[in-house]
């Protein structure tokens, strides 16, 4: 049996007045919590893996690049 393609996440987010979201920190699902250390790109996109359509962040986690999607009020990342 595989694994689902979307996984949900906790993220801490700083709301900006402009009314960007911004994420800080990504709490995985086994407790690990990950500093986001930039955010490259911020657009509307659909989650090819994970299906839907929402708001994907191109950020930056230890030195690596990654998708976090929020949708609507929830957090994902997309499995391989």
């Amino acid at each position: 049996m595989s694994k689902p393609c979307k996984t949900y996440v906790d993220v801490l987010a700083k709301f900006e007045r402009d009314g960007n979201v911004m994420p800080l920190r990504v709490k995985w699902e086994d407790g690990r919590v990950f500093t986001v250390d930039s955010v490259a790109d911020v657009r509307r996109a659909a989650s090819i893996k994970g299906g839907g359509l929402g708001i994907r962040y191109t950020v930056c986690i230890g030195g690596h690049n990654t998708y976090l999607w929020r949708d609507d009020d929830q957090w994902f990342v997309e499995r391989k």
